[in-house]
């Protein structure tokens, strides 16, 4: 059967992350769901896969049902289809932090502006705007948007460093994006910290966009890397079955 896939998110204190850990992986199992789940006190992060019904029934607890109550009801969430399980099994983790950064001052409430798909080619014809991919350089070399900078981070928590490298004068505009949205809170926290005025980020990540943007009005060129068994997506988020694992990372 064809399988749903929910790639989802939500900056909120949890923090009773680690008492919530159990009920919810035996949610999942119940439910027939597959994939990762990071709980933190900052909040839920992961992607998982299972039935359409599944899928709809355990997001629908997510927002509005007794483990969470409604402190997920602004779920961010990424749909999209699969032919074959991406996932082996079910795993719902505590961790630190839903995304490593590796800096436990970042507020990622204070990320800066974000921009919806649709008015984002806009902004990508601002004048000196430096754009910024903040993904890890093999997801870049798989596919990125025109004109965007490669960190050439090995880690995400290397975008400190190479931000703390930048003269915020010299920056008046800044715009990021990410896989679905989650690592451009961060790092748009951590940019505005350090004195960078204008940061916006494309709301959804990049997930998003290909979902909602016309392949024929897309800026996007390549493929979109996924952690899960199907490696890329392309436009309106279809599966690219070409791509060997074992050339990546």
């Amino acid at each position: 059967m064809p399988y749903t896939v929910a790639a989802l998110y939500r900056f909120v204190p949890l923090p009773d992350a680690a008492d919530l850990r159990d009920a919810l992986e035996r949610r999942c199992v119940e439910l027939g769901i597959l994939g990762t789940l990071l709980l933190a006190r900052e909040g839920i992060n992961g992607t998982i896969a299972g039935s359409e019904a599944g899928m709809a029934t355990l997001l629908s607890d997510l927002r509005d049902g007794p483990l969470f109550g409604e402190r997920l009801r602004d779920l961010d969430v990424k749909l999209s289809r699969a032919e074959a399980a991406p996932f082996s099994h079910i795993k719902v983790r505590v961790k630190r932090e839903i995304v490593t950064f590796d800096d436990g001052a970042t507020d990622a409430g204070e990320a800066g502006i974000p921009v919806p798909p649709e008015a984002w080619n806009a902004l990508l014809d601002t004048p000196g705007l430096l754009l910024l991919d903040t993904r890890n350089a093999f997801e870049v070399n798989l596919g990125t948007f025109e004109g965007a900078t490669d960190p050439h981070l090995s880690r995400f928590s290397d975008f400190r460093a190479y931000v703390d490298g930048l003269d915020p004068a010299a920056h008046p505009a800044v715009a990021m994006f990410c896989t679905g949205g989650i690592r451009c809170e961060k790092a748009g926290a951590y940019m505005r910290a350090k004195g960078f005025g204008t940061v916006h980020h494309l709301e959804g990540g990049i997930l998003r966009y290909l979902e909602t943007i016309p392949e024929v009005e897309s800026r996007w060129r390549g493929d979109c890397f996924v952690f899960d068994h199907r490696i890329a997506l392309g436009p309106g988020l279809v599966e690219r079955p070409d791509h060997d694992p074992e050339t990546l990372r």
